[in-house]
């Protein structure tokens, strides 16, 4: 679904990325790892067009992404939960899951039983603003607006940080189910090693804007992996 062929990434005369190469197959989750400041979540910006990549080339579903905005990548099948989640603090939570319908045609212009079937509390919540929300249920609701787009591809930066437990499994939940469909390619940044651990198909480590380690989850041992992020 998602391949990416020596990516680079500048931000002014200061390059970030350097020759990132990694694929993600389609029913997969690609966990993206290392400690702050690697590049993590440089490399979700240009995949979704927030940031305009160097060089390199990314291609989605075979096809290749010219340079484009992220509302074209989104229009193409790219959601992006951004770290931080930066969901509409006064728009409502029905409100935040309809910005999801800008990237749609008009007959696709509702939220579907599913996404409150994955999510109940943003149900019983829906017109409740989302600022009155808890971290953890602003977090499923990003994740929630991403899906109304209906993506190929869902990047997920740091979807644990400053999340409750409970929220933390639900949201692991979420993942798995979304994996198991196999309708789509996930690739998470998350530096909580058991989480990440538990949900990857495959592992991507970053150390200062390069890959020093990268395999499917049955070639790399728990104990290289988690040598591999504490450098």
């Amino acid at each position: 679904m998602l391949k990416l062929e020596n990516i680079s990434l500048h931000y002014g005369h200061s390059q970030i990325l350097h020759g990132i190469s990694m694929e993600v197959k389609r029913g997969e989750v690609a966990c993206v790892m290392g400690t702050n400041g690697v590049g993590k979540t440089s490399l979700m910006k240009a995949i979704s067009g927030r940031h305009p990549r160097s060089g390199g080339e990314i291609l989605l579903d075979g096809d290749p992404l010219r340079a484009a905005s992220s509302y074209q990548l989104a229009q193409k099948g790219i959601a992006y939960v951004p770290q931080g989640r930066e969901i509409f603090p006064l728009l409502t939570v029905l409100e935040n899951l309809e910005t999801g319908f800008g990237c749609l045609p008009r007959s696709d212009h509702q939220v579907p039983d599913r996404i409150y079937q994955l999510f109940p509390v943003l149900h019983d919540m829906r017109h409740r603003r989302g600022g009155d929300l808890s971290g953890g249920q602003q977090q499923q609701l990003a994740i929630a607006r991403a899906l109304i787009t209906r993506p190929k591809l869902l990047l997920l930066d740091e979807p644990t940080e400053g999340i409750q437990p409970n929220i933390i499994q639900q949201i692991g939940d979420v993942i798995r189910h979304l994996r198991d469909e196999g309708e789509m390619a996930i690739v998470l940044v998350e530096q909580y090693f058991d989480f990440a651990y538990e949900l990857a198909d495959r592992f991507v480590v970053l150390r200062r804007g390069r890959i020093t380690l990268a395999g499917e989850r049955a070639d790399i041992s728990r104990s290289d992996l988690l040598a591999g992020v504490s450098v």
